[in-house]
């Protein structure tokens, strides 16, 4: 029995077919009313999208990104020189395209990238796993927010940089180390935003689930964890994005394969090319992974509907 209300339509007094009967005024409505009012207005404004929305997003993605290329080529093919920052040793697109291609089509790509992503789908799964359960805990039960957040609020600073020579130490292989980074960095985007999600839950929504003898731990799978669900997605697409960041960090020191290997590999011969190939096939997976984490959020959560800006 889960007590997260769905969309609704809005139903008026003195219609039958769930339309504003003419001449009514909202003001006359009573607050539950209104409120389903507002919630069916917005679905129609959602549900109203133009012919020009549906073409003119991507259209301006896509400009972005063009407009980002064009800027980099004439920077780079000029040799700008600003004072502070210099692009004498940039090399253009063209070039980075060339060296793009020369990887795809070179034996080392798939254990590079099988490595990596090996490392960040076990150092993400564990991150999620405890990150999840003691969110939840933690931001429902006062003596476990009490027994376990002082501890994990003077972990949460450390950079991941500084727990690599204590993982090296710990782990016997730096296989394990790497992942260790990798589940350090996701954990705590994960741990706080869960947190937050289970203390925004609504009491009023707790409150029935008690008053209709919904027990311990059917209140936490049918109430509380739906309600927190879109923070807890919010969580797990940021701490995707710091795992790909932590586990370059640990490749680049420990690894013998993988994006963030291949990277700092480039860099010390000298290969300027690949280094930038490194770093956008990093942002590209990390941007993949971030975006399937909300492509399944968003199936996981039907009654969920963000707001969007319409400007």
């Amino acid at each position: 029995m889960s007590l997260v209300r769905p969309p609704v339509e809005a139903h008026f007094p003195l219609g039958g077919t769930g339309q504003r009967p003419k001449g009514a005024s909202v003001n006359a409505l009573s607050p539950t009313q209104k409120a389903t009012a507002i919630d069916a207005d917005a679905a129609l404004r959602d549900s109203a999208a133009t012919p020009s929305t549906d073409w003119q997003r991507p259209a301006w993605q896509a400009g972005s990104i063009v407009v980002c290329l064009l800027l980099w080529h004439w920077a780079a093919t000029l040799h700008l020189n600003l004072g502070v920052i210099t692009f004498a040793n940039v090399p253009p697109p063209a070039e980075v395209l060339g060296a793009a291609w020369s990887l795809f089509q070179s034996p080392k790509l798939w254990p590079h990238l099988s490595s990596s992503l090996w490392r960040v789908g076990a150092g993400f799964g564990l991150a999620a796993l405890l990150g999840i359960g003691l969110g939840l805990l933690i931001g429902r039960l006062r003596w476990a927010r009490d027994a376990l957040l002082p501890p994990l609020e003077v972990l949460r600073p450390i950079p991941a940089v500084a727990w690599i020579p204590l993982a090296i130490l710990m782990f016997p292989s730096s296989e394990g180390s790497m992942i260790f980074i990798t589940f350090v960095g996701a954990l705590f985007p994960i741990l706080l935003n869960t947190i937050h999600g289970v203390e925004a839950v609504d009491a009023r929504l707790i409150a029935s689930a008690r008053s209709l003898g919904t027990r311990r731990w059917r209140l936490f799978s049918e109430v509380i964890a739906p309600g927190a669900a879109p923070s807890i997605v919010t969580g797990l697409s940021i701490g995707m994005g710091t795992c790909w960041f932590c586990l370059v960090t640990a490749e680049m020191i420990a690894g013998q394969y993988g994006i963030g290997y291949y990277t700092w590999e480039s860099y010390t011969v000298q290969n300027y090319p690949s280094i930038i190939v490194g770093m956008l096939l990093i942002g590209a997976l990390g941007m993949g992974s971030s975006a399937l984490i909300q492509w399944a959020g968003r199936r996981l959560m039907p009654w969920y509907r963000p707001q969007r800006g319409t400007a």
